[in-house]
């Protein structure tokens, strides 16, 4: 062994380093597969899991199709939230990770709740669905609904969906001999807590209404989750809002405490990061950052997306496209709309 490390280059090195440093999230590599998992052996052939997830597999095999779409969502929702910013959620391609996802960062905090949101969420819509032979609708809620409401419906299955989702989820920073420190594992398992939280902030009630003529006399009512965009969105929230905290002797043992203001314990709800972030203007490999270079931005915004911002002060260079559009629709009785296609040329602007 000692006579290969020389010829490892120290970016394979990099590379192996960050593979077991990142295994909390390398699940969301699932993201990328395309096979049907209907078999046991199909476990141990699965990128991104560890033993216990893999155990997982094999023991819940039925639940594996839904969390191959949890990591689909999770990119795909991470990305849209933060089309608008510096860090756009890139990191997330997989199967590769960059660092910002490893070294405790807020982006890292971020992407932690989204997951563990994700795939609770995406359990209990599943169960909700009958994708999921193992579960069914969530409990009809125990108190008296207003009088002109009835609980009905299939409820979002949430319990289920917390339950079988932080086992899979939270597996890797459960592991007694994880590699990394135990602050990274510490603040790993509370911002996932703080995801779950989000979501079940996120158990509304919907209704359907009943009566004559559309009037709406009796209103049939169910516990359902709100669209995970929006609990992206919340979670986007107290990304920006983050505390940066330290490892520290708290009593008998070392606990994550506020770095600026450690008179007070970490609130339950709050994000934290244990590294400052760059600022994602350039590129840097080593800091996990790709630059805004070539990025599209908004001249006319005053927000993170304007051109000022996201450019980073490099200036920006201007582009026009042609854009194909539905005009001049027309309704015809009855039922249906007509519609011209129309072009025009818009003026867009990216980043020097």
């Amino acid at each position: 062994m000692k006579n290969l490390l020389p010829s490892l280059s120290l970016h394979v090195l990099a590379l192996l380093l960050i593979t077991q440093q990142c295994s909390g999230i390398r699940w969301l590599s699932l993201s990328a597969s395309t096979q049907h998992i209907n078999k046991t052996q199909q476990c141990k052939t699965l990128t991104g899991l560890v033993t216990s997830q893999a155990q997982l597999c094999r023991t819940n095999l039925e639940l594996m199709q839904t969390i191959v779409q949890a990591a689909r969502e999770v990119k795909k929702t991470c990305q849209k939230t933060f089309a608008d910013m510096r860090w756009n959620c890139s990191s997330i391609e997989a199967p590769k990770y960059l660092p910002d996802l490893e070294r405790g960062t807020r982006e890292a905090a971020f992407v932690y709740a989204l997951s563990a949101a994700a795939i609770s969420h995406t359990i209990a819509r599943a169960c909700t669905t009958g994708d999921l032979r193992l579960c069914s609708c969530g409990p009809i809620p125990g108190e008296i609904p207003e009088p002109g409401y009835r609980w009905g419906g299939c409820a979002d299955n949430l319990h289920y969906g917390l339950v079988m989702g932080s086992k899979f989820s939270d597996a890797p920073m459960k592991m007694k001999k994880k590699p990394g420190s135990h602050a990274n594992k510490l603040m790993h398992l509370h911002n996932s807590e703080v995801g779950r939280q989000a979501l079940k902030d996120a158990l509304v009630m919907k209704c359907k209404c009943h009566g004559v003529s559309g009037s709406c006399s009796i209103r049939t009512c169910w516990r359902g989750l709100q669209d995970l965009k929006e609990i992206a969105m919340d979670l986007k929230a107290k990304y920006l809002s983050a505390t940066k905290v330290v490892h520290r002797p708290m009593g008998t043992r070392k606990q994550l405490v506020p770095k600026d203001i450690d008179i007070r314990p970490v609130r339950e709800n709050e994000l934290v990061y244990l590294q400052s972030s760059p600022d994602f203007c350039t590129k840097n490999d080593k800091l996990g950052s790709i630059g805004t270079q070539e990025r599209q931005c908004n001249k006319t915004s005053s927000g993170s997306d304007s051109c000022d911002l996201m450019c980073c002060g490099r200036g920006y260079n201007p582009y026009t496209e042609k854009v194909v559009e539905r005009c001049h629709c027309k309704y015809h009785w009855c039922c249906y709309v007509t519609c011209k296609k129309c072009e025009r040329t818009v003026e867009r602007y990216v980043c020097k």
